[in-house]
């Protein structure tokens, strides 16, 4: 890992903790993709920091390129997290905007994925957007792990610039796997049901 990585790590396990619980499956050196609940600009850092530092080497986070694509914020993601940034705002309208993270998978690596698209300020997570249905589909053999990240909504909520110290607990869920021909709609509800039931609370 780079020196920036590690200072980041260092930073945020020192304001938040991150500290990972593992119920449904255990670290190991599979290709997967994580897949989170979204509330706070820190999520990232958090659930990459939570993973060992041998996983960390190998797996990506998924950035929007319209926040983390400029100054200081591009150094942290493009340098320090090696993140995969993707196009939200879809200027190109014939490029396909999760082809970051399908050449990312392709070589072998995981990724760290947001399906809501954007931060929430509820206690349970948004809808899930279409992306991983579409990655899990092309890449069936890659895990799909559902992660709950707890408190990350106190410690930075939107609108706010500074991080408050706060324990935060990020819980990793059994894998999930899309079912042979099943639908977008119930795929991405059955996947978001996995996050929820990893925070305790209920839809």
């Amino acid at each position: 890992m780079r020196p920036s990585g590690a200072l980041l790590v260092g930073l945020v396990k020192l304001i938040v903790g991150a500290y990972p619980r593992w119920i449904g499956c255990q670290p190991c050196a599979r290709q997967r993709i994580y897949f989170a609940n979204h509330s706070s600009h820190i999520d990232t850092v958090a659930l990459w920091a939570a993973l060992p530092l041998e996983l960390r080497d190998v797996t990506h986070p998924v950035a929007a390129r319209d926040y983390w694509g400029h100054g200081l914020r591009r150094y942290i993601a493009t340098k320090a997290l090696r993140a995969v940034l993707i196009d939200r705002a879809r200027e190109d309208k014939s490029s396909n905007p999760l082809a970051p993270l399908i050449e990312t998978l392709a070589r072998g690596d995981s990724l760290i994925l947001f399906p809501e698209g954007t931060r929430g300020s509820e206690a349970l997570p948004g809808p899930f957007k279409s992306g991983l249905y579409h990655l899990a589909q092309q890449f069936p053999e890659v895990e799909l792990v559902p992660v709950h990240l707890e408190n990350l909504h106190r410690s930075l909520p939107k609108g706010a610039f500074v991080p408050i110290p706060i324990t935060c607990t990020v819980r990793f869920g059994a894998p999930l796997r899309l079912e042979p021909a099943e639908a977008k709609e119930p795929f991405l509800a059955r996947a978001r049901g996995a996050v929820i039931a990893l925070s305790g609370l209920h839809a």
